[in-house]
């Protein structure tokens, strides 16, 4: 043990830089797991401890004012029920901010999906203009306990009582109403109301609605929401946070396991001979594994363990969402078990990678094997004669030789290198994305800024001749949106009317083409995979007792809704009811305008009578994946860094045999270091050709995979510029010539006797 032990120190003070970009590179890998564990957790928790102590409802069902819905308390399946609750679209005003909301008259504090008071208190009946507001909706208004709340355009004023957390889905701007609960008497003219049903068997929902439905009749229903949307809601953004985080995480730990494995493998190939050494005088083939396998587990435990102390003592306090994250996953059941799984699985992939590597230590022999001298690797390929015969400089020639002349080490190495090259092209493309969401949202179906919704008494005309007065509107086009409930009556989408045949909306076409004709549409992906239809299909959809018959021609990018939107003209929609007028104006933008100045203009010149608001940006939720970007892209650099070193000292060894040639055929020590300089570029150079090639496409297809998934639709990833890639290409084969620069040129000055003593 004591030899084992003095060889380990001795090792490690020849390798430590090596030793040190191991531990912080699976420092690095461990912190981007545990973060993504943190934000699964947080993705999926609040909501469901908010839904589970709520004893929430499943299905939340919008009808006419004049719907029968106490038999829907019978139907089997159904646990209880919540409400009928009376219901009033209206908007709220504070501190210069609107909302939309629905106002629920809510009589006493319900027993199903029961809100969760966050501060304040529940309603008062003896103040019945005091409200309740659910906690998204009440940090949009900037809203308190104790606040006044107006309603523009009907000279009322409401007092925030208290604010609650609810499992519905939340507030989002321009989608989605906020929910406020109010005494029945505050809701004085109610259009609507709503009915929440509480299954016994969740995995029966879209059964239930259909039963539901069946029963009040289809023109009854006006929306239908269920928990399986409000949780996907709920998640959103933070689940994609931490996929992102575990598939990078997951990519750089085989990548380190691999460069791990290379570094071994080389090192063994350098210390054949003292390898011999120590089998001579006693150690076994398990102690010489033994040797590297526990040096390079304790590499890899005490970067584990660094990365879980860190994310334990200041995971919480990282600003932004990721903190939030890191707070509430502390605070689960299964905060402890993960904080040990993932570095201890970490560390035992690690040690895996290593073990295969020390088990070709373990098979030495104890008499080193004469190597058979052989210049520069083997004879010179008939394209390095030619090369040669061109007097092209020796130096570049047989370092290219040297770099390919082994072709299953020399493709190791680069497939090797090329893994976090691939990665983090990856991680640019990402990073591009996101950047397009913010420079060009008219390419991922953001072509306005700001959506408008004017009162019921400001005619069309005024209201659009209105908008258009801001010089730095440059159109608005008129629209509806409703909801409308799809083939077989299991939940509502989104039907948008937008624009006219003679002023056509700019929707972001992803495939096929725009809507022209009559009855023609476009939908999102997220419609498209819930009917379970394509471009050129029909489709049948119901608005309250109205049919609706569209002919789909194109895909559109949907950002909204999780795609669940078809959308046509607002004279394809007119066609089948002529009396439909536009309800919302969305506005697009000069350049260089400021939506949310241009909003405070329009709202100041509409006198109370416009509702404006900027149109939602995914990217607003994303820009977290910034920093965690960067950091991962970090992370990848170690462990290139790794792998590149283990390149070059293998390559300085190797070259050691060929010295005595080299100097004899007359070529001087310069240019014998510029031999292993090239020889290491173009290594470095192969892997980059490999790693852009493999990582731009890629990409792309992870990125509209994630599109697909969330809804959006495939088309929205960008890769990098070919410009940052060439400079990415640049940086990565100048970074290795420099670091194969030093430890080249001294081992071309080497003296003869340890030249000599190296061939032995």
């Amino acid at each position: 043990m004591r030899a084992t032990l003095r060889w380990a120190h001795s090792d490690l003070r020849t390798h430590r830089g090596e030793a040190l970009f191991l531990v912080l590179a699976t420092a690095g890998i461990v912190v981007s797991l545990l973060l993504a564990t943190a934000l699964f957790g947080y993705a999926t928790n609040p909501w469901q401890r908010v839904f589970t102590q709520a004893h929430g409802a499943h299905v939340w069902l919008h009808t006419g004012a004049s719907a029968d819905t106490a038999q829907l308390a019978e139907l089997d399946g159904v646990d209880s029920v919540a409400g009928p609750y009376p219901t009033a679209s209206t908007t709220l005003a504070s501190r210069g901010t609107r909302a939309s909301v629905e106002l629920r008259g809510t009589p006493d504090r319900p027993a199903v999906d029961r809100p969760l008071l966050a501060s304040g208190r529940w309603l008062d009946p003896a103040n019945p203009d005091g409200v309740v507001l659910e906690s998204r909706l009440a940090r949009a208004l900037l809203a308190a306990p104790g606040d006044t709340l107006t309603l523009p355009g009907a000279h009322r004023t409401l007092t925030v009582l208290g604010v609650a957390d609810s499992a519905e889905p939340r507030y989002r701007p321009g989608e989605q109403p906020g929910l406020v609960w109010a005494p029945p008497a505050a809701v004085r003219d109610p259009g609507g109301q709503v009915i929440g049903l509480r299954l016994t068997d969740p995995d029966d929902t879209d059964y239930a609605v259909q039963r539901a439905v069946t029963v009040l009749g289809a023109g009854a229903v006006s929306e239908v929401s269920t928990w399986k949307q409000a949780r996907a809601e709920a998640q959103g953004d933070n689940r994609l946070l931490g996929q992102v985080l575990g598939l990078f995480g997951l990519g750089a730990l085989v990548a380190a396991g691999l460069a791990v494995h290379g570094a071994i493998g080389t090192r063994i190939r350098g210390h054949l001979r003292d390898i011999s050494v120590l089998k001579a005088i006693g150690f076994t083939p398990g102690q010489v594994v033994r040797v590297f396998l526990l040096q390079h587990l304790a590499y890899a435990l005490l970067g584990a363990v660094a990365a879980a102390a860190l994310i334990q003592a200041v995971g919480s306090h990282i600003p932004g969402r990721l903190g939030d994250a890191v707070g509430v996953w502390q605070g689960l059941p299964g905060h402890s078990v993960a904080l040990l799984v993932v570095p201890v699985g970490a560390v035992l992939f690690i040690g895996a990678t290593t073990g295969l590597a020390a088990w070709r230590a373990g098979r030495v022999p104890p008499v080193p094997v004469p190597r058979p001298a052989a210049p520069l690797g083997g004879r010179l390929s008939g394209v390095a004669r030619q090369a040669l015969g061109l007097r092209l400089p020796p130096a570049l020639v047989l370092g290219w030789h040297r770099a390919f002349t082994r072709r299953l080490r020399s493709l190791a190495t680069v497939a090797r290198l090329a893994l976090p090259l691939l990665l983090i092209v990856v991680a640019m493309s990402a990073w591009t994305t996101i950047d397009r969401f913010d420079s060009r949202p008219d390419r991922i179906g953001l072509p306005t800024a700001l959506t408008v919704h004017a009162d019921s008494g400001l005619p069309d005309r005024d209201a659009r001749t209105l908008l258009e007065r801001d010089p730095q509107v440059a159109a608005a086009y008129p629209g509806v949106e409703v909801a409308a409930l799809v083939p077989g009556q299991t939940g509502t989408i989104a039907l948008r009317g937008l624009g006219t045949h003679a002023d056509p909306y700019p929707y972001a076409l992803a495939e096929g083409r725009a809507a022209q004709g009559r009855d023609e549409a476009v939908a999102g992906q997220g419609l498209l995979d819930l009917l379970d239809v394509k471009i050129g299909d029909w489709v049948r959809m119901t608005v309250g007792d109205q049919p609706q018959i569209l002919h789909i021609v194109g895909r559109s990018i949907e950002p909204e809704n999780a795609g669940r939107v078809i959308s046509t003209s607002l004279d394809t929609l007119r066609e089948n009811d002529p009396g439909l007028g536009p309800t919302l104006y969305e506005l697009r933008l000069r350049p260089g305008a400021e939506p949310y100045e241009v909003a405070d203009r329009l709202a100041t010149a509409g006198h109370g009578r416009l509702d404006v608001h900027a149109v939602p940006n995914p990217a607003d939720g994303l820009s977290p994946l910034r920093g965690v970007v960067v950091g991962l892209i970090v992370v990848l650099a170690l462990i290139g860094l790794i792998e590149l070193l283990t390149a070059i000292g293998g390559t300085v060894r190797e070259s050691e045999r060929d010295l005595l040639a080299l100097k004899a055929i007359g070529l001087s020590p310069r240019q014998i270091t510029a031999i292993t300089v090239t020889s290491t570029a173009c290594t470095a150079l192969a892997a980059v050709v490999l790693g852009t090639a493999l990582g731009t496409p890629l990409a792309h297809w992870l990125i509209d995979a994630q599109g697909r998934s969330s809804g959006i639709g495939a088309g929205i990833a960008q890769g990098p510029s070919a410009a940052l890639l060439v400079l990415l290409g640049a940086a990565a084969v100048t970074g290795a010539a420099a670091l194969a620069a030093v430890p080249a040129s001294r081992a071309a000055r080497r003296r003869l006797a340890d030249t000599l003593s190296a061939v032995a």
